[in-house]
């Protein structure tokens, strides 16, 4: 049976619908750095997505052909992930969504060196005869955090973030959201065949112990 990133690591990929405290550990991502409107059906939002998956299924799919990659199993693409913010704002301005900027991201397993990421590159530019110089190999500790199952909407976040944001507060934390450190979501629900009110996104906030 494939490794299922979301099963086996359920403290990262499926918290309660309630927040809760967590210390994320250093991990390495197919990443693509983006801005616009993620909502643009032509824009540079679904542009990085593809490029991702472009790669993560080179890696995933490397066992059929003659790359074998050293330290290899069969493992289920771990979901999408996003940092997301805006210059010159300590969070997020849901209105403001032509301003965004992002790094769209997917958990590579461990087994996935640099030189394994950089062959993955080069096998799938020859294949799909496409363009993936855009696409990097990012290593990021996250550190501790407050996060939280988010279900409806995505225009619905502020509500979880709130909620969210008083745990931290009451736990003697506060919001640690730097030019490091992000709002990031993960996405467990495609929207595309998922009715918006069954949308499941995990949100994570970075914070720190009040000094």
């Amino acid at each position: 049976m494939a490794f299922d990133f979301k099963k086996e690591y359920k403290e990262f990929y499926m918290p309660k619908n309630k927040p809760s405290i967590v210390e994320i550990p250093k991990m390495n991502f197919i990443a693509v750095r983006g801005k616009g409107n993620p909502n643009d059906k032509n824009g540079d939002y679904q542009t990085t997505i593809k490029l991702l998956y472009g790669i993560a299924y080179t890696i995933k799919i490397s066992y059929k052909g003659t790359h074998k990659i050293d330290g290899f199993f069969e493992y289920v693409v771990p979901p999408l992930e996003g940092f997301w913010w805006q210059e010159n704002i300590k969070g997020m301005d849901y209105n403001r969504k032509d301003d965004l900027r992002f790094i769209s991201i997917i958990r590579l397993p461990d087994f996935v060196t640099k030189k394994e990421f950089d062959w993955a590159i080069e096998e799938a530019t020859k294949k799909k005869k496409q363009d993936f110089s855009r696409v990097e190999f990012l290593t990021y500790d996250e550190g501790i955090c407050v996060q939280c199952m988010h279900k409806g909407s995505y225009d619905d976040e502020p509500v979880t973030v709130e909620l969210m944001h008083q745990y931290m507060r009451e736990n003697g934390y506060e919001l640690d959201i730097t030019d490091t450190r992000f709002h990031h979501e993960i996405y467990l629900s495609d929207p595309r065949k998922c009715d918006v009110s069954k949308l499941k996104t995990v949100i994570r906030h970075p914070i720190k112990k009040v000094n």
